[in-house]
């Protein structure tokens, strides 16, 4: 089995890796509900478009930790925000599931569309690459990892490598490397394809030793920004070390279950292993939980869950991507990505969490604004608009 998929109901008490059959719930059909206790592995293709649209300047609370209120008590350009929701539900920016606004940790605007549904997970491709950055900053909370562990080489944190058999060069690989995508790994592409896939379906397998090995040698040139998932791999490997029990345990102890995060998905290797690159799935108003941990310094209801001064690091403009497909005002951080926006005339930077499909955790900390996007879309556009229309709703 190709690692492992996680519906988790915590209040329920109860892990299971599969249900069965769809179904919306029964109720008020603008609540846009599923039951998440009935979803198999291909509910996406199954789920029908939502129609009408959901779209709420008026969010109900729901019992899960976020405090709602009414748009238009945070702002006059209400009817231009329900105006640009519209749009995003007509599909004019592209094919998108949901698109949320928290303003002063209040949630002011909720809307669902297509695939969208309150209580659903959402895929979060490589969003899910932000929030593995937020369960290292866990860690360093608590003490299982230091700040100046982000400057040692991993070979050093990692127990149970043979280190006879590495390539040259492989001690330079540290965690600040890794988490900015300049680890320098350079595999040819079909064997990286063969080893990941084999590690991932053989239990015993150890990725990050035969990663270790096939590399080619790691020089400064070589440890220039390259994305790629295998980055991710050695960052959860070393997670898995020093945590108590699993790396998959630690992030549902101690990063979601404290958010009140009790329904997402999780892929695991054959080892039980956190797969860090792609592959979780969330609802868009838990995404909003962890980009509150960004915008309040790691502080979630008076609980300081993430380390601030790793938080500040995290969404830095540590590197600069020079991946084609990387807008050229994107930065990139620990896996959040510091972006340059012009508002009103002002250069601002948000910090984003960015993923395949267009999803995005955005956190404008200087407007306390937090703006959740979900879609599977190719060519969406709405991170432009949203720069147009929403930003400055709110720039005072």
């Amino acid at each position: 089995m190709l690692g492992s998929t996680r519906f988790v109901n915590i209040a329920a008490g109860t892990l299971a890796l599969c249900f069965s059959s769809l179904a919306i719930s029964s109720g008020a059909p603008e609540l846009a509900e599923v039951d998440p206790a009935k979803l198999s592995y291909s509910f996406e293709k199954d789920l029908p478009n939502l129609s009408p649209a959901y779209i709420e300047p008026s969010p109900l609370g729901r019992r899960d930790g976020i405090e709602v209120a009414d748009l238009r008590s945070h702002t006059n350009a209400s009817s231009d925000i329900l105006a640009f929701a519209k749009e995003a539900a007509a599909s004019k920016f592209g094919e998108y599931d949901s698109l949320l606004i928290a303003h002063k940790n209040k949630l002011v605007f909720e809307s669902y569309f297509r695939k969208g549904r309150v209580n659903l997970p959402h895929f979060q491709a490589s969003v899910t690459k932000s929030h593995t950055a937020l369960a290292v900053g866990r860690a360093i909370q608590l003490g299982y990892l230091s700040m100046d562990d982000l400057d040692k080489p991993v070979i050093q944190l990692l127990k149970g490598l043979d280190k006879s058999k590495l390539a040259k060069g492989v001690e330079h690989i540290t965690l600040r490397k890794a988490m900015t995508m300049s680890s320098g790994l350079r595999i040819e592409e079909e064997e990286l394809r063969q080893l990941t896939r084999s590690a991932r379906e053989t239990k015993g397998s150890d990725i990050v030793q035969q990663l270790l090995e096939a590399t080619a040698a790691i020089s400064p040139e070589s440890q220039s920004f390259l994305y790629q998932g295998v980055d991710l791999s050695i960052v959860m490997r070393v997670l898995e070390e020093v945590v108590p029990g699993s790396s998959m345990n630690f992030i549902d102890k101690e990063l979601l279950s404290k958010l009140g995060i009790s329904v997402y998905r999780w892929r695991t290797d054959a080892n039980g292993v956190a797969i860090g690159a792609s592959g979780s799935s969330i609802t868009s108003r838990d995404m909003l939980k962890l980009g509150s941990l960004v915008l309040n310094d790691g502080q979630w209801k008076g609980d300081q869950l993430i380390s601030k001064a790793f938080l500040n690091e995290a969404t830095r403009k540590l590197t600069q991507p020079t991946d084609d497909w990387i807008p050229d005002n994107y930065y990139y951080g620990f896996y959040w990505y510091p972006t340059d926006f012009t508002v009103n005339g002002k250069q601002i930077t948000v910090d984003m969490a960015w993923g395949g499909g267009d999803q995005r955790i955005i956190v404008f900390k200087e407007l306390d604004l937090i703006v959740v996007v979900t879609g599977a879309t190719q060519e969406g556009t709405i991170m432009d608009q949203i720069a147009q229309v929403i930003f400055p709703a709110f720039d005072k």
